[in-house]
């Protein structure tokens, strides 16, 4: 039985399929996730290795004449940003794989697209992006984490004198499925709303064409990453189902912050449970996970283990930390591509 309701009719906006010699519809493309897919690149990293000699010719399909090319086919909101797709649509002040995406699907397509960014830092597949069919874990697992939960707020109203009331098992509850339930509300918005969001696309009709996922880190924890392989295959299945998309390709970006290293461990785990999606019978064709560690940045990953003591050069090829793939601007734009290539792939098998 569904645990979960997800509380947003799409009939109406998903009923948007175009009639026979309609105008071709506008291509709308969900990426989802948590900080990775929100993009940890900074832009000034982008805008320094895009003049460098050693690395401008990584960059010069994003520019024209010295500066970011803002496209007029390709568009994207991101929460509470929107526009036309250029750089700086990451986390604030950066960039993430959405640019080289979008620019993929910006090339290919004669009709415009849109990019639905809905992505969240640190929430798990276990849990906040949890899907219906998914259910709630294990009582004996909702009732520590209820106890836990009450123990904080016991501690905090002793430390402070305050009276707070201790949270419910429905407080605990209603936090699983939360950021699948605010990524629907978010793609009805976009779809429902795309003229009003983006002028230049005003009577334009919709249709949704495809899905990328880049998510993994927090499910590395207490045991979620054994569950993780049949909550992507749930996930993938109701994400379907709620949009009414029963082939809507999917693209997943392969836990991959283990760079030149072999994972281990959990992200291991996890690895092969995205891995896995690949080789699902009625996957096939529909969904494609592509490896990230592969696309690692040499440079930032060499230098990092030395970044304090270099802190010069350092800002010249990273940014961040391992588990934000360093920030390297060259690494979110590789996974951003090859995101980008298994898409059109999918799109290609699918006429």
């Amino acid at each position: 039985m569904v645990r979960f309701l997800v509380a947003v009719a799409f009939a109406g906006f998903l009923a948007t399929a175009p009639v026979q010699g309609a105008e071709k519809p506008v291509k709308v493309f969900i990426l989802a996730g948590q900080s990775n897919m929100e993009g940890k690149a900074p832009n000034a990293l982008l805008d320094y290795q895009a003049t460098d000699p050693k690395t401008k010719d990584l960059f010069a399909h994003l520019r024209k004449n010295d500066q970011w090319i803002v496209r007029d086919d390709a568009f994207i909101k991101f929460l509470d940003r929107k526009g036309p797709l250029t750089v700086g649509y990451g986390s604030p002040g950066r960039t993430g794989p959405e640019l080289e995406f979008g620019t993929a699907m910006g090339n290919h397509f004669d009709e415009p697209v849109i990019l639905i960014k809905t992505a969240w830092g640190g929430h798990s597949l276990y849990k906040l992006f949890r899907s219906p069919s998914a259910e709630f874990p294990a009582a004996e697992v909702l009732d520590k984490e209820l106890k836990q939960a009450q123990d904080r707020v016991k501690q905090n109203n002793e430390k402070n004198k305050k009276s707070d009331p201790l949270p419910t098992m429905d407080d605990i509850k209603k936090d699983y499925g939360s950021s699948y339930r605010k990524m629907m509300a978010e793609v009805k918005d976009v779809m429902e709303n795309s003229g009003t969001l983006f002028p230049a696309l005003k009577g334009k009709p919709v249709e949704l064409a495809g899905f990328a996922w880049f998510q993994g880190w927090n499910d590395q924890y207490n045991g979620a990453e054994t569950e993780y392989e049949s909550n992507m295959k749930r996930f993938i299945v109701d994400v379907r189902k709620d949009l009414k998309a029963p082939k809507l390709p999917f693209a997943i970006a392969v836990m991959g912050q283990n760079g030149s290293k072999p994972a281990t461990g959990a992200m291991l785990t996890i690895q092969k449970a995205q891995l896995a999606m690949n080789e699902v019978p009625e996957f096939k064709g529909n969904v494609k996970a592509i490896r990230t560690d592969v696309l690692v940045d040499k440079a930032a990953e060499e230098l990092f283990p030395t970044w304090k003591e270099n802190k010069e050069k350092w800002d010249k090829v990273g940014g961040d930390f391992p588990y934000h793939y360093l920030g390297s601007a060259i690494w979110f734009n590789r996974i951003g591509k090859a995101l980008g290539d298994a898409m059109l792939e999918m799109l290609k098998g699918q006429t």
